[in-house]
């Protein structure tokens, strides 16, 4: 198996499932309305819609650096911002997210092995840590939801 082949592996287990730390974060977000997302159960923490919206952005932005973009989200774009709590609309932020993520599967996919190695444009790191981060962070960000679904259940 290829570094992409791994990478791309390691993206689909975290979002869509067969991930080694347990639910991915697509099976965690099933069953969840819109209520349930604009919900804060922990005044301080973000709601699970948030995070939706936060985890969609990131796939983004790597998607935009992959491209050759040069990144920054304004607090606004980091965590978006829920217009009306009704079904449509999260049922759209959830297809947003599966969109990005396999927009971002496609050009991960895509890329020769030797971009990897190759330093971002406006960061101290490579392509290879940054998608790296990017498995990480739908795992962490799914744990969270996870948490967050509990507490309301």
């Amino acid at each position: 198996m290829s570094q992409i082949e791994f990478i791309v592996d390691q993206l689909l287990r975290a979002f869509d499932g067969e991930a080694w730390h347990g639910p991915a974060l697509m099976e965690i977000l099933n069953g969840i309305d819109a209520k349930t997302a604009a919900a804060r159960p922990i005044p301080t923490a973000h709601s699970i819609w948030e995070l939706v919206l936060h985890v969609s952005a990131w796939e983004q932005v790597c998607l935009r650096r992959i491209n050759g973009g040069s990144v920054s989200l304004s607090d606004a774009e980091n965590f978006g911002h829920i217009e009306h709590v009704n079904e449509a609309a999260w049922q759209q932020a959830v297809k947003n997210l599966k969109q990005h993520h396999a927009d971002l599967i496609a050009a991960v996919s895509a890329l020769p092995e030797s971009r990897l190695y190759e330093p971002l444009p406006d960061k101290d790191y490579n392509l290879l840590f940054m998608l790296n981060g990017a498995v990480q962070h739908a795992a962490y960000h799914g744990g969270q939801i996870a948490l967050l679904k509990r507490a309301r259940a």
